[in-house]
């Protein structure tokens, strides 16, 4: 799914290495959604978070379908590889 971009949407982020992606990121961003009465929550796949060694993390492609499937079942969960196409490291 990709995110669709209207005005008045309240949109969470939550960024991270997801490596890999787990309940942990499926329990706050529900959270979230309720608590805030959010429209969407978008995972932000970073394809490489400065704080961790790049050896520690699974390929960017494996950790991005992971996140995709942890929320595959969640239409307003939003899984973007934004950073990599934008070329952020």
């Amino acid at each position: 799914m990709k995110p669709i971009c209207t005005k008045n949407r309240a949109i969470g982020i939550l960024g991270g290495s997801f490596n890999p992606a787990h309940a942990g990121h499926l329990h706050i961003s529900l959270y979230a959604l309720k608590k805030y009465k959010l429209d969407c929550v978008w995972w932000l796949v970073s394809p490489q978070n400065p704080l961790k060694d790049a050896k520690s993390l699974a390929d960017y492609d494996k950790r991005l379908a992971s996140a995709r499937s942890v929320a595959a079942a969640h239409p307003r969960i939003i899984v973007s590889d934004m950073e990599q196409k934008m070329g952020h490291n």
